[in-house]
């Protein structure tokens, strides 16, 4: 597969466009999901493409969150509030309400560029314990340590935690939020899988990880963005609370540490791609034109594994100004700007973004009142 979020400039790339596996594995010892294949993060994240702020369903959800956090933090003036991949600023942006100090970690550079014009303090590097230990020279020990859709990114998993451990003061705490993997399965995300994503996570494997790392988990909660995503609360030197112990009891009984769940799951996927494919040929067959809404990771995902590219859906439309004029990896479909779909006005679109669906739709509502039809891939083929 291509690298997930590696547009490409021009026709003149295609032909040298470079592959890596993508299989997914689960350790028997340990439960978790991840990957074998490991790109060096160099090659991935330096020069990036994805933007939080792009989106007005996660800036929504950034201001929800600190919220939430201020409000367990209880912030005195000057607190330090830490987030590792901070990208574009918009979750640290959201905590200058609280007379705190913020700082963001985020190693591409022009996503971190984006983050400075906003004011906001970002060092531009890769976080571990080692870049941990500089930061608390520089800044002193933080109150609150966010590592908000990164942990997944990580390959040493235990000495990213434990950075964020000797980062936190002494009566602060650790927020990481990551895609569920439970939700995952259940709604057969399977177009989260792409080389960014090393891992897969479950309360019980969170809790694992803490405990390599000194930390006790105290609070996790359930959030619906990105199709089902874990907020996970850590503190150091203590132990995982009752209700955390609950919840990973549960995990065990809905068959997430049984092998035969993920043989399950990639029979389900595999349909859900034969499904797909004949609802596109059929649309197809029947003279109809077909474009795309958005150009994230996870479209390039089920682009590629079911085989859909400008020869079925002619063109794809996006809002980020860093991915139109480009094509999509692999598939090498145009990205155009989202005022292309009233002007094309192709009879049936793909949402590749269905986690943002509900805003896509009513962003669009001219679109549809055209007669256009949005189809949604996860979890079955639908026309809505």
């Amino acid at each position: 597969m291509p690298l997930a979020n590696s547009f490409l400039k021009s026709p003149d790339e295609f032909e040298n466009e470079a592959r890596f596996p993508l299989d997914v594995y689960f350790c028997e010892k340990c439960t978790l999901v991840q990957l074998l294949d490991v790109i060096a993060p160099e090659v991935l994240f330096r020069d990036y493409i994805y933007t939080t702020g792009t989106s007005s369903t996660m800036t929504l959800h950034s201001r929800h969150y600190a919220e939430t956090v201020a409000k367990l933090a209880g912030f005195q003036k000057e607190d330090l509030v830490v987030e590792i991949a901070g990208n574009d600023g918009t979750l640290l942006n959201c905590f200058r309400r609280y007379d705190v100090r913020t700082l963001g970690i985020e190693p591409a550079e022009n996503i971190a560029r984006i983050a400075k014009e906003k004011g906001i303090e970002t060092i531009t590097e890769f976080f571990n314990s080692e870049r941990a230990e500089q930061i608390l020279e520089s800044h002193g020990p933080a109150r609150t340590v966010i590592a908000n859709n990164v942990l997944a990114h990580v390959d040493d998993t235990c000495d990213f935690l434990t950075g964020c451990r000797k980062l936190c003061s002494d009566r602060g705490f650790i927020v990481v939020e990551v895609p569920y993997l439970r939700e995952l399965l259940h709604r057969l995300e399977y177009d989260t899988v792409y080389h960014e994503h090393l891992c897969y996570f479950s309360v019980t494997t969170l809790m694992r990880l803490c405990e390599s790392a000194g930390l006790g988990v105290f609070r996790v909660d359930l959030v619906p963005v990105h199709g089902g995503s874990l907020r996970m609360y850590a503190s150091p030197g203590s132990a995982h609370a009752k209700p955390v112990v609950e919840f990973s009891e549960q995990e065990e009984q809905q068959g997430l540490r049984d092998f035969r769940t993920y043989e399950s799951f990639a029979g389900a996927v595999q349909e859900n791609r034969r499904s797909l494919r004949n609802m596109l040929e059929t649309i197809r067959n029947k003279g109809k034109t077909i474009a795309a809404y958005g150009a994230p990771a996870k479209g390039n995902t089920l682009l590629n594994y079911c085989g859909i590219g400008p020869e079925t859906v002619s063109f794809t439309v996006d809002r980020s100004p860093l991915k139109v004029g480009m094509f999509t990896p692999g598939m090498h479909i145009p990205v155009r700007d989202t005022s292309e779909l009233l002007e094309k006005q192709p009879d049936f679109v793909l949402l590749l973004a269905w986690n943002l669906a509900e805003e896509i739709i009513e962003y669009q509502k001219e679109y549809r009142n055209r007669g256009g039809h949005f189809i949604l891939p996860i979890p079955a083929p639908e026309v809505v």
